[in-house]
């Protein structure tokens, strides 16, 4: 017997130790529901786990910007709304002074409440703002790097049952189906369109005239704001001669009438089917918003929307109190709701994709959440049991330690 060295209890307290130890680890997992609170549980899931978490958070809040992404698109397309209203009143305007039951005092009534409404437009583009960001003039708009001139083109002409070409009379004229359109050496040839916010009117006798005299003040003098052109397949294209918004030439309209003044419906049809497939545009910067709807670098979208006052619609200084000038300005506000349309449907675009976006996001978010807590978080239940078992085992080993303690008393029976 041995009483030196307590060999049975060093054993029992090595034992009751690594029990107490092994229960402690068990009631922190239980009480933090972790499975990993330190590197020391598990290194190797530590890292995964939290390289999910950086991109759980990420996710979510990639969610949020998209949520805010899609405020802003409302913001602009509300805002937009408004101006497709005025458009549509300037329009209702322009109708009534072009019709001749108007007097010069009414259509200056009409042109004072179109100056109105023009300012408002202006208004709307340059107060719209998301977050003190201006949205609707211009500055969110896309990189021009060389600017732009308006196009137009026109239905497709024919002469002879060929494809009308500007050597071509405009006697000679025919329409797509091959109809003559009626024009005659002795009908006036009147053409308007808006530059600048005024109307410019040439008209000239169509004589033996070719097509290329479209392109003309009087029929022979080249037009320098404007240049026209007959494209193979019988269709003409009008191009501002020089590019950006204050040089646009809008609603071009071709006017034929007899020599009694009577309008030639076929003619005049066919040779105001302009409309327009490229607005004009000023050089600016990029300066589409970017927004940030993923959890990683570049994971983004870039939202744009253009300059929405009311120069870049072309009815900066519309005029109306003219019949001629009312008419055209029928046309240049029809080009104007095009062109708000084309915004707003692409403003809808961008809501639409980012609502998918965050129905994703969510998605990947939940499966990341999914995952990520099948590395960090403990089975209670499992843990439960090995904590009973750890906690049992170091009740027993205390009480055999306590009965090792115990074998070195029956030494003293020895000495009796």
């Amino acid at each position: 017997m041995i009483i030196n060295h307590n060999l049975a209890g060093n054993n029992a307290i090595r034992q009751m130790n690594t029990n107490s130890t092994n229960a402690s680890k068990s009631m922190q997992k239980l009480s933090s529901g972790l499975r990993i609170n330190g590197a020391s549980d598990d290194a190797a899931g530590l890292a995964i786990s939290e390289k999910m978490r950086g991109q759980i958070r990420g996710l979510d809040q990639a969610s949020s910007n998209a949520q805010d992404g899609i405020s802003m698109v409302q913001t602009a397309e509300g805002a937009l709304n408004e101006t497709t209203s005025i458009l549509q009143r300037m329009r209702e305007l322009s109708v009534q002074s072009a019709n001749d039951t108007s007097t010069n005092d009414d259509r200056t009534a009409i042109q004072s409440e179109m100056g109105q409404l023009e300012n408002e437009i202006d208004r709307i583009g340059n107060t719209t703002q998301f977050n003190t960001k201006n949205l609707l003039d211009g500055s969110m708009g896309k990189a021009v790097n060389t600017a732009v001139a308006n196009i137009n083109t026109s239905d497709v002409l024919k002469t002879g049952g060929a494809a009308a070409a500007a050597a071509d009379t405009l006697v000679g004229l025919q329409d797509k189906n091959g109809n003559s359109l009626g024009i005659t050496a002795t009908d006036t040839v009147t053409i308007s369109y808006v530059k600048g916010g005024t109307t410019v009117s040439n008209t000239f006798t169509a004589a033996a005239l070719t097509v290329a005299a479209l392109g003309t003040t009087d029929g022979t003098t080249a037009n320098t704001d404007y240049a026209v052109a007959a494209n193979a397949n019988g269709s003409m294209s009008v191009t501002a001669a020089t590019a950006g918004i204050s040089n646009a030439v809008e609603g071009f309209t071709v006017s034929v009438k007899d020599s009694a003044g009577n309008t030639k419906t076929a003619a005049t049809n066919a040779l105001s089917s302009f409309a327009e497939t490229t607005s004009a545009a000023d050089v600016r910067t990029d300066g589409s918003a970017t927004l940030q709807i993923g959890a990683n670098t570049n994971q983004s979208l870039s939202i744009d929307i253009n300059d929405m006052r009311s120069s870049a619609l072309g009815v900066s200084g519309l005029q109306v109190t003219t019949q001629n000038q009312a008419n055209v300005a029928i046309k240049v506000i029809d080009n104007a709701t095009q062109k708000v349309s084309a915004e707003r449907a692409k403003l809808g675009a961008y809501q639409n994709r980012l609502e998918h976006t965050i129905n994703n996001l969510g998605t990947s978010s939940e499966n990341l959440t999914s995952a990520e807590s099948r590395i960090r978080d403990v089975d209670m239940a499992k843990e439960m049991s090995t904590f009973s078992k750890n906690n049992i085992l170091s009740q027993a080993a205390q009480a055999m330690l306590a009965q090792a303690n115990q074998q070195p008393q029956q030494v003293l029976q020895l000495l009796r």
